[in-house]
């Protein structure tokens, strides 16, 4: 009889305890809910302001919808730093710059052009078969050496002729200033290695061109000018003989001879 009033004692408090439990563990599962749905309320709060901000987004005109596409366009060109593509952005304005001064160098190119050959009445017959008797002869005349130029203007080294040219002017003039100017644009043309327009001179006339510069002459840059003009004789002024510019010249102007 004891024992089964102990049985039924132990058997009632375990149930009692279990009972206690779980309405404990109902009630921290319940505040917990609570404290999940409490932090997560000002994230959906936050969701909600920014649906209605692209709401209102996409109800602008069409003005504003252009502003905010050239906006993008120029935040496509920002760095990685310039998450927020402000057009105040100190790397965008130091790019844009950039493109703007790229774009002007290469209008002002395309407005300086190729320039302008020697004035020069057209050649004779006479003339342009003198040309094949000798690179002296092709030089001597303006109009041969017009020619000859738009032929190295094929080749991409009129810059040669150029040279040449300014040399010759150099040699003409008698005015110290003056003098001294048009050497320092030869040398900044035709000699410096930063310039796109630089002959090919070798060491040696580097050096003698540098000792003259110190007290700039007509002659300074004679010995550049030799080498160029040999240059020219060995190497372009046999293809020009056999080029089209050469042979179209002359089947024209034989042609003309017969008919007149």
């Amino acid at each position: 009889m004891w024992r089964q009033f102990l049985l039924y004692f132990r058997t009632h408090s375990y149930r009692a305890d279990n009972s206690q439990e779980k309405d404990t563990l109902q009630s921290e599962n319940e505040e917990d809910i609570k404290t999940v749905q409490q932090l997560f309320k000002p994230m959906g709060s936050e969701r909600m302001e920014m649906r209605k901000r692209q709401m209102s987004t996409t109800q602008e005109t069409p003005g504003a919808a252009q502003a905010q596409h050239s906006t993008g366009n120029r935040g496509s060109n920002a760095c990685c730093f310039c998450w927020c593509c402000c057009c105040s952005c100190s790397c965008l304005t130091v790019r844009n710059q950039e493109e703007d001064r790229t774009r002007r160098t290469s209008h002002e190119l395309q407005a300086e052009g190729i320039p302008n050959c020697e004035e020069s009445p057209a050649p004779t017959l006479e003339e342009v078969n003198a040309w094949a008797q000798s690179f002296d002869k092709l030089m001597f005349t303006p109009a041969g050496r017009n020619a000859f130029r738009e032929f190295l203007r094929t080749e991409f080294s009129e810059e040669n002729m150029l040279f040449w040219m300014a040399c010759e002017e150099l040699k003409q003039e008698s005015n110290k200033s003056v003098i001294e100017e048009k050497a320092r644009l030869i040398y900044e043309d035709y000699i410096s290695i930063l310039s796109p327009k630089e002959v090919s001179l070798d060491s040696r006339v580097r050096e003698v061109i540098n000792r003259n510069m110190l007290e700039p002459s007509q002659h300074t840059f004679d010995d550049a000018q030799l080498q160029i003009y040999t240059l020219m004789h060995r190497d372009s002024y046999p293809r020009f003989m056999n080029s089209a510019i050469y042979k179209d010249l002359l089947r024209s102007l034989s042609e003309k001879s017969i008919e007149a």
